[in-house]
């Protein structure tokens, strides 16, 4: 079975320089870096519990977790300067490659009633972002061993200018999207 970069370098790089025409192999956009983002409220009270979604998200990544920290106080939610709050992994080069094909093949079938990616995640530059409701998904996390279940936040940065790039590359390399409803109006009247 080929990786990841072997379809980005043997099957993706051809077809966007096919559909989109760059003249130079440096325009074909490419993933930069995946971002994996915990963020936990129930931090403020009980911070033990960022110990412990860093290790879960340490055993997804592959990579350790760094814990990020509040970076002011907000007295109504009893937040206060330099407290934990979260966790975050930023995957570059193989690990990236490693998870976003663990993510495509194997995470996102797992989901329950899964019917798709919805593409509605791109933020105009041609990066990807989407929310997991339960980390369970990924087969290193042992169900009978977590005490919540938690989501995450994963961000794809991709080097594309526009949105059409960005989803090109990541369909190609086998992101399932769902497929756009476009539903045409009959005009029959009354059937």
């Amino acid at each position: 079975m080929a990786t990841m970069r072997e379809l980005y370098e043997n099957e993706c790089r051809p077809q966007l320089q096919k559909e989109f025409g760059y003249h130079n192999r440096f325009q074909i956009p490419k993933v930069e870096k995946i971002v994996l983002n915990m963020g936990l409220g129930e931090a403020v009270q009980n911070p033990k519990v960022v110990e412990k979604a860093a290790g879960e998200l340490t055993l997804i990544a592959g990579q350790k977790a760094v814990v990020t920290r509040a970076k002011k106080s907000i007295a109504t939610f009893k937040l206060r300067e330099g407290m934990p709050i979260g966790a975050c992994v930023t995957l570059r080069k193989e690990r990236m490659y490693d998870f976003l094909t663990k993510l495509v093949n194997i995470a996102l079938p797992r989901v329950r009633d899964f019917r798709g990616v919805s593409s509605k995640g791109f933020d105009g530059n041609g990066n990807f972002s989407m929310g997991i409701k339960e980390h369970i998904i990924f087969p290193e996390i042992d169900y009978d061993k977590i005490e919540k279940i938690r989501g995450l936040n994963i961000t794809i940065v991709t080097s594309a200018k526009t949105d059409d790039e960005g989803r090109a590359l990541l369909a190609i390399l086998g992101m399932p999207f769902k497929q756009q409803k476009t539903e045409t109006v009959d005009q029959q009247g009354g059937n």
